[in-house]
């Protein structure tokens, strides 16, 4: 049986009612809203695509392209497992289409019931109306994608619609990402392909994208728009560089990462040509421009992996409702990027450190704390742990009677800084910020129930050698950090004298084996061949398979690899094979 909603949708005799009496533009102007869902907050994302529809309205736009699945937020997961959520989706959108301009041609991504099954769509809206429901074809089931467990797709290749006399395609997303989508609807009469996005950041994927849309458009000879949206969900940041291709496939136009904006790019489709004349945007058509720039979205790879971190927090703070975080401030280089991110993400008012010094705490890691501190404006205070941890091991003397000192004695000190920190967390409000690298997560360089403890982590897709490339990047620009943090050796100082190498090859080594290991999934042996030492390699994968049981336990972090240790590496913690 159809679909109620839909059926009287389709139905209804009044559904082009005043459609007549708008008048056909000479010329599409396209308005791309590159804006920062939150998901499941539905009356809000739809406050937000009106406000970003009169902006785009008053920009001179007659066609507004908004991302994937706008009205409740990408990605849903398993929201859209309860039939409630989707039943206030598709009222959202009805009601939606009544408030926004009536003249302005809105794409709006949403889930929808058709038929009691629920796709992931795009609804052109105008006229006060729903005028035109498209599905999603291809549903990825890749990496941090699993669409497949949530939506139908499409079961034929939906074809253009008509907008302002001109056949527009909307494949969404992953149907760009190979040929048979965009050629059908090729053949099926399409002018402009009009392309809305819910693609996240990893680190070389602005590139990839565009090498994906431009194979469309070459093949097609039609230009693209294709709209991204911006901001932090969970472990995800989408980073928005929306973008504009000619029918060559020349990129014409380029919004900024990491921003929101509504900007409006020009189309020669419209009435009084035929649509054989349309030759594609021009790379010298006039654009309005965004933020006073209208400038291409690549930035370089550092800075674009320090951005995310930044906004992976910042939205994962403000959206979850927190008022200020709290992190400790060892006066190593990943505390102190922490910190950054974190003012950088919140203001400084917002932002809370705490140095835990103990026996071993050298000086130097104590002056650096402080100056870094006071650099950053941050609220600064100095708890020593020394009381607590020495009444623990008074606590525990006879039960270690007879047993050497060693790693227990060390975790005590490490869970002693964790549970203070928990505590001023639970007080105050405070969210913990946790500051482990993705070389520390890897190999379980890390304590559980100690400085693993908090609630997001925005360096844990940062392996430590690029924690130093960020960091030289940051200080060049603002010299934040005391020089010394980024020279002198890493340690957890739990032990006289102690540096990361004691326990680890070192970081440029022990690096590039783990994105072998991780992102590549290359062998022992294949490592080896590539002329990295026997046992070091197969020390190192042992490390990393007994380490899984605590990455499960560990506060999510913006992902920023191609394989993150969440969403992505999905390894059974009881595991008995190793590779070597």
């Amino acid at each position: 049986m159809r679909d109620p909603l839909l059926y009287n949708l389709f139905m209804d005799p009044a559904l082009s009612a005043g459609l007549q009496d708008l008048d056909m533009p000479h010329t599409l102007r396209i308005a791309i809203a590159q804006i920062n869902p939150t998901v499941g907050a539905i009356a809000q994302n739809c406050a937000l695509i009106v406000k970003s529809a009169l902006e785009a309205q008053q920009k001179g736009a007659n066609i507004c392209l908004f991302p994937e699945l706008i009205v409740c937020g990408y990605p849903p997961e398993d929201l859209i497992l309860k039939p409630k959520f989707i039943a206030d989706c598709m009222q959202a959108a009805l009601e939606l289409a009544t408030k926004l301009p009536p003249e302005l041609a809105c794409i709006i991504g949403t889930p929808y019931n058709i038929d009691r099954k629920v796709y992931n769509c795009a609804l052109v809206m105008l006229g006060g109306r729903i005028q035109h429901i498209i599905p999603k074809t291809k549903l990825p089931n890749t990496g941090v994608f699993d669409e497949i467990r949530t939506f139908h797709g499409a079961s034929t290749i939906p074809a253009p619609v008509e907008i302002w006399g001109v056949k527009c395609a909307i494949p969404i997303c992953e149907d760009i990402w190979s040929a048979d989508v965009c050629a059908a609807q090729a053949k099926m009469g399409a002018k402009i392909f009009l392309v809305p996005n819910g693609s996240p950041f990893w680190k070389g994927k602005n590139e990839q994208r565009m090498s994906v849309a431009q194979d469309r458009v070459r093949e097609t000879g039609i230009p693209m728009v294709y709209a991204n949206q911006v901001g932090g969900q969970d472990e995800l940041v989408f980073d928005g560089a929306s973008f504009v291709l000619n029918s060559q496939g020349k990129c014409v136009a380029q919004l900024p990462m990491f921003e929101v904006g509504v900007a409006v790019i020009p189309s020669p489709f419209g009435r009084g040509r035929s649509e054989a004349e349309g030759e594609g945007l021009s790379a010298n058509s006039p654009l309005i421009r965004l933020s006073g720039t209208f400038s291409r979205g690549e930035k370089g790879e550092v800075e674009s992996l320090y951005l995310a971190c930044v906004v992976g927090l910042r939205d994962y703070v403000n959206k979850n409702r927190f008022k200020s975080v709290v992190l400790g401030l060892s006066g190593g280089i990943d505390s102190a990027l922490c910190a950054c991110i974190a003012v950088d993400a919140l203001g400084k008012d917002r932002v809370h450190a705490v140095m835990m010094p103990y026996t071993y705490t050298a000086q130097d890691s104590l002056e650096d704390a402080a100056e870094c501190a006071k650099n950053l404006g941050i609220s600064y205070e100095i708890i020593p742990i020394a009381p607590a941890v020495e009444a623990m091991q008074n606590m525990l003397a006879s039960h270690f009677l007879g047993t050497q000192t060693g790693l227990t004695e060390e975790n005590l000190q490490s869970r002693v800084r964790g549970t203070i920190l928990m505590a001023l967390s639970n007080k105050f409000g405070h969210m913990v910020v946790t500051t482990g690298n993705k070389s520390e997560m890897a190999v379980g360089y890390c304590t559980l129930y100690g400085d693993m403890n908090g609630g997001f982590n925005p360096i844990k897709d940062l392996y430590k050698t690029e924690v130093f490339k960020v960091c030289a990047w940051l200080n060049d620009k603002t010299s934040l950090m005391p020089t010394r943090i980024l020279t002198k050796p890493p340690s957890a100082e739990l032990r006289p004298d102690q540096t990361d190498q004691d326990s680890l090859p070192p970081y440029e080594i022990l690096d590039a084996i783990l994105q072998a290991l991780v992102e590549h999934e290359r062998s022992v042996a294949d490592i080896i061949a590539m002329g990295f030492d026997a046992a070091t390699v197969q020390h190192v994968e042992k490390l990393l398979s007994r380490a899984e049981y605590k990455r499960r336990q560990a506060a999510p972090g913006v992902k920023l690899s191609i394989r993150n240790f969440d969403r992505d590496r999905r390894y059974p913690i009881t595991n008995g094979y190793l590779s070597g």
